[in-house]
């Protein structure tokens, strides 16, 4: 994957992103999602967090998109707007190739760069031996709780499985005022 480049998404990329989501619905147990959305609705979303300043990057090699990363807000309320949760996926035919890991590692620095301090991975399937589950553990993650029978797909019950990772101090430092979050929540940012 050395050829692999990380770089932002762009509304250019949203075939490809609806088309490696919608088989991430389809077939895997990673999103409880039933119904994968359409194009527009993933463009709603990319458009969503990019005017929040959050990222969303994208794996490509060779002209094409292998995956997708992106940080979102990990629940509404203000006093969460230094945790943001994280979302991978990769398109199957590049799945066991690291396009996943150079997503994370990507990914983790850009969260860090805009002085959040807490990434939670909400990991449907969070079995044991789940991919995701050990990509996250790969890159420092640690496990934080577990919802048993959370979501009902593709006929079973799934657990949830939450992990994290601190950033820039974690909870052992107070709010950095010229961080991403402290300036969007002063309304010096638009949301």
């Amino acid at each position: 994957m050395s050829n692999t480049a990380i770089r932002a998404a762009t509304a250019a990329d949203l075939d490809r992103i609806t088309e490696i989501y919608a088989d991430a619905v389809t077939h895997g147990t990673a999103s409880y999602e039933l119904e994968p959305p359409n194009r527009a609705e993933m463009g709603n979303r990319l458009e969503s967090l990019a005017a929040g300043g959050f990222p969303y990057l994208v794996a490509e090699k060779d002209g094409t998109v292998l995956g997708y990363a992106y940080a979102g807000p990990f629940r509404p309320r203000p006093a969460y707007r230094f945790v943001v949760e994280d979302s991978v996926y990769v398109a199957p035919e590049a799945k066991g190739q690291g396009v996943g890991f150079l997503l994370m590692k990507a990914l983790i620095e850009a969260a860090r760069a805009a002085g959040f301090r807490q990434i939670i991975a909400v990991i449907g399937d969070g079995h044991a031996d789940s991919v995701s589950v050990r990509l996250h553990e790969k890159l420092g993650f640690r496990h934080s709780g577990r919802l048993e029978g959370s979501g009902y797909k593709h006929g079973r019950w799934l657990d949830t499985v939450f992990m994290q990772l601190p950033l820039n101090g974690g909870a052992a430092l107070p709010p950095d005022p010229d961080s991403l979050p402290e300036r969007k929540f002063r309304g010096e940012l638009k949301n």
